[in-house]
C-alpha cells in the first residue's frame, strides 16, 4: 500500500499542474494512505502549533537558514539526517519537473563554497504538525542573493525526533517560482 502511495505521489509531482496543487495532492495521498482522513483534526489532536516541540522543530529549520546565511556547511549539514532526501519542484523548459537528491552533501558544499552574496532564505506563514516523533513543517519562503530577490515558493520539511529528543530533517521538499511572489518583493 505504501509503495502504491509512493508511486502516486511521484505521478502527482510530475503532473503539469501548479506546484501548490501538486504538493497538496501529494500530501493528501500520503495522509490518506497512512490513515489520516482529516489532517486538520488529527493535527489539532496531536499538537499542531503547540508546545516545546513546536519551538524545537522551528529552531532546526531556523538553524538551516542561519547556516545558509553564514555560508557554514557544517551548520547546514548538522540539521539533516544522514539519509535525507531533498526534492525540488521547479519549471524546466516550461514544465514543472521534480528532481530528487539523496543526501545533503552537494547542498552543504554549495552553501560552504565562498560566494560574494549572502544566501538569505526568508520564511513566513509556518504551519507545524506534530504526532509523537514525526513532524511536518510547511512554510512560504523567498530566496534572496544579498538584497536581490531570486525566487519564492513553499518549503516542506519532514522531521523525526531521536530517542534523545533531537529533531532532524529527514526530507526537504521545495517549489521554486518567480510568479506569485509579490508579498516578498513589495517595497
Amino acid at each position: 500500500m505504501i509503495r502504491k502511495a509512493t508511486d502516486r505521489i511521484a505521478q502527482l509531482l510530475m503532473a503539469p499542474r501548479s506546484s501548490v496543487r501538486m504538493f497538496a495532492a501529494a500530501a493528501t495521498t500520503l495522509a490518506l494512505t497512512l490513515g489520516a482522513t482529516d489532517v486538520r483534526a488529527q493535527a489539532a489532536h496531536s499538537g499542531h502549533q503547540g508546545g516545546a516541540d513546536h519551538a524545537a522543530i522551528m529552531a532546526v529549520v531556523q538553524k538551516l537558514f542561519d547556516g545558509m546565511r553564514k555560508g557554514d556547511s557544517t551548520m547546514v549539514r548538522s540539521v539533516f539526517a544522514p539519509n535525507v532526501r531533498m526534492i525540488t519542484v521547479a519549471p524546466r523548459q516550461g514544465v514543472m519537473t521534480a528532481s530528487v537528491t539523496n543526501g545533503a552533501d552537494s547542498f552543504a558544499k554549495a552553501v560552504g563554497t565562498p560566494h560574494t552574496e549572502v544566501w538569505d532564505e526568508r520564511i513566513a506563514n509556518e504551519k507545524v504538525f506534530v504526532d509523537g516523533a514525526l513532524a511536518s513543517v510547511w512554510v512560504d519562503y523567498a530566496f534572496f542573493r544579498g538584497t536581490t530577490f531570486s525566487h519564492c515558493g513553499v518549503d516542506h520539511f519532514l522531521l523525526t525526533k531521536s530517542d534523545a529528543g533531537a529533531w532532524t530533517i529527514l526530507e526537504l521538499a521545495d517549489t521554486r517560482r518567480n510568479t506569485g511572489c509579490e508579498q516578498w518583493t513589495k517595497k
